[in-house]
Order: C-alpha cells, then structure tokens, then sequence
C-alpha cells in the first residue's frame, strides 16, 4: 500500500523528509552533551513520523481530488544533476584541498538550500524559494560560525541540526482540503 501511496510528488516530499531526518541525526552527535544530543535525535525521529503520517494523508487526499500528476520531468533531473555536482565537487574541494571537513555540513546545507530555488522554479511554488533561502542562509552561517573559531559541534548544529529542522518541514503544504494545480510538463 505505501508503494502505491508513495508516488510521483510525495516521492520527493519523502526524499526531504529522510534528509532532513538524517541530517538531524549525524549532526546531534556533535552537540557537547549527550542529553542534548539524544534529545534532539528522539524529537527528529518523533517528528519524521508525524509529517510521514501527514505526507500520507495529503498523498490520499490529492489521488481523491485526481490531482496526483507527477512532477518529475527533465528540468527535475537537470537540477538534481547539478546538486550532486555541485555536493561532490564542493566536498572534494573542502576535504581534499583546503583539509577542513568540519564545513562539510555547512556547504551540503548551502547547496541544498539553492537546489530548492530551481524547483520552487520549476513547479512554481513560493514555499521552496522560502525554504532555500533559509536553508543557504543556515549554511552560509555555519560557514561564519566555523570562520569566528566555533568547533564542529557549533556548525553542525546551526548548518546540520537547523538545515535537518527545516527540510523535514518543508513538505510544500496546503491547508488541508486545498487544491495543488498540477504543472504541466510540456512546455
């Protein structure tokens, strides 16, 4: 059943939804205490439960309204292909040349977040331009953490724990009985 509920769109709605988690999940570690950290591991968990359930509810609420059109056409892979790119390089540059893995959270977070920007582009929905913005900026704040001497614990919480908090929240969603127009693919 989740097979079939899970299709098209809600794919990449669950595609955030893990991210986020995971990013929640790797970077609780390096929180100094290790109440903290569990804590904010427990409340990701919790959290990815209730919006899967959410994501659920939404897919089957747009398969009634037959509005459950796929989104995934070439401009969508045009943009995942640059983000995986854009991940590798960055990252080869951060570990390999400059030796400083404690940024590669904030660089995953600022690419991330500027991938949002070309499918709020693509499927013409503000949210993600919102999402992107915030996501880069946590990033990009996680690059001046590390910059004013913080430690990898403090990027990881502001680019990784942050980033996590608000791709798992970032499910583009409507008021509950509201309509999503699907985007033509066509053009």
């Amino acid at each position: 059943m989740v097979g079939d509920v899970i299709t098209g769109q809600s794919t990449g709605l669950l595609i955030g939804l893990v991210f986020g988690l995971i990013f929640v999940e790797v970077n609780s570690g390096d929180v100094a205490s290790s109440h903290w950290s569990f804590g904010l591991r427990v409340t990701g968990v919790m959290i990815a439960v209730i919006l899967f359930v959410g994501l659920l509810r939404r897919r089957r609420s747009l398969d009634r309204a037959g509005q459950a059109a796929g989104r995934f056409d070439r401009r969508y892979w045009v943009v995942m292909v640059v983000e995986v790119v854009a991940l590798l390089g960055g990252l080869v540059i951060i570990n390999r040349v400059l030796d400083a893995d404690r940024f590669t959270v904030a660089w995953v977070a600022v690419v991330v977040g500027v991938h949002f920007f070309g499918l709020g582009s693509i499927w013409r929905d503000r949210v993600l331009y919102l999402v992107g913005a915030v996501l880069t900026l946590l990033g990009l704040a996680g690059f001046l953490v590390g910059v004013a001497g913080g430690s990898a614990g403090a990027i990881a919480l502001v680019s990784g724990v942050g980033s996590g908090r608000v791709g798992r929240g970032a499910i583009p969603g409507r008021r509950p009985g509201t309509a999503v127009r699907p985007v033509s693919v066509n053009r």
